[in-house]
């Protein structure tokens, strides 16, 4: 009995030590995970016009991204908007953009080339849509449009879709009853400024930074749209992804002159097809969300996006990859 006490003690010395190896490389494998490597190569993202919110978003998404995948690089390049940025993407001629619902849905509506292959990653932030006018201006809802100068933003832009439809929900028609400019956020502010034109329209995060200068130094107000949501979901189609909403009394100050506005309001999205590397769009997805607090410094509207709904991308399926994000930090 006493001559086996040393073969035991060594056996249990050693399964002990065996035992605290494991629990070592258990804890290092934590701290220190093995196996799941930083996507790498170039990938394209189609953001907006120079400016605007989508591109000023995608330059802060970009320098997020840096940090959480430094072997990827990210190409932006400015678009005409939400309908351009949707085609680009179906297409293969961008890999990830920024897109409103409603052009989203416009998109598939008319089953054009790659349409079932579009994928959604993250609901984002909603745009306002805004009618901007001088002050002064006899125009106080899309009605008195008619016969006036207005700026409908560029052909395959968002805003160009939602002023025809907000238009039509007014009863005029944007090619018969006004004259129509194609015109966005990079020029409407100063052909109003000059008195070219009598109103503007845009969709966009709040506040965005053109209107916002442009109240600085112009009267200028908000028309209130709010009541034509009814008329827009007889529209039917993409039109059902508009709805009421109310922006702030401190979106514009000098504009709104403390008086909330209401409008219409459509989600915007993150997008990519089912093409994009699954890897990369969990990454990305996770970079979106881990970057909010930072890019809404500079975008103030992404200080909204919320992990809660974040993976509520209607109209399209999410991503395998922004699937597998949502799975890991599930509570």
């Amino acid at each position: 009995m006493l001559a086996a006490l040393p073969h035991l003690s060594r056996r249990r010395a050693l399964q002990g030590s065996a035992a605290a190896f494991v629990v070592c490389g258990l804890l290092l494998w934590w701290l220190f995970p093995v196996g799941g490597s930083s996507p790498k190569g170039q990938m394209t993202f189609s953001t907006g016009v120079k400016g605007a919110v989508y591109e000023t978003y995608g330059k802060l998404l970009r320098n997020a991204a840096a940090n959480d995948m430094p072997d990827l690089d990210i190409e932006l390049i400015n678009s005409q908007g939400s309908q351009q940025n949707v085609e680009r993407v179906a297409t293969g001629r961008a890999d990830f953009t920024i897109a409103a619902a409603d052009a989203v849905e416009k998109y598939r509506l008319e089953d054009r080339p790659g349409a079932d292959r579009l994928r959604g990653c993250a609901r984002l932030y909603d745009d306002y849509v805004q009618l901007v006018v001088r002050r002064s201006s006899g125009i106080h809802s899309a009605r008195d449009l008619r016969d006036k100068r207005v700026a409908v933003g560029q052909p395959r832009s968002g805003v160009r879709l939602i002023a025809d439809r907000v238009l039509k929900a007014a009863g005029l028609r944007l090619d018969k009853d006004l004259t129509a400019l194609p015109a966005g956020i990079d020029t409407a502010p100063e052909l109003l400024r000059r008195g070219e034109i009598d109103a503007f329209f845009w969709s966009g995060g709040l506040p965005t930074s053109s209107v916002r200068e442009l109240s600085e130094g112009l009267a200028i107000r908000l028309v209130p749209l709010g009541d034509l949501v009814d008329a827009l979901h007889k529209l039917g189609g993409a039109s059902r992804y508009y709805r009421a909403a109310v922006m702030p009394a401190d979106a514009y100050p000098q504009a709104q002159q403390n008086a909330a506005v209401p409008t219409l309001a459509v989600a915007n999205l993150l997008v990519t097809t089912d093409r994009a590397d699954p890897e990369l769009t969990e990454g990305l997805t996770r970079t979106v969300i881990d970057s909010r607090d930072h890019i809404g410094l500079r975008v103030h509207a992404a200080q909204l996006v919320d992990l809660r709904t974040a993976l509520y991308t209607d109209p399209l399926a999410l991503h395998e990859g922004a699937r597998r994000y949502y799975r890991s930090v599930k509570p």
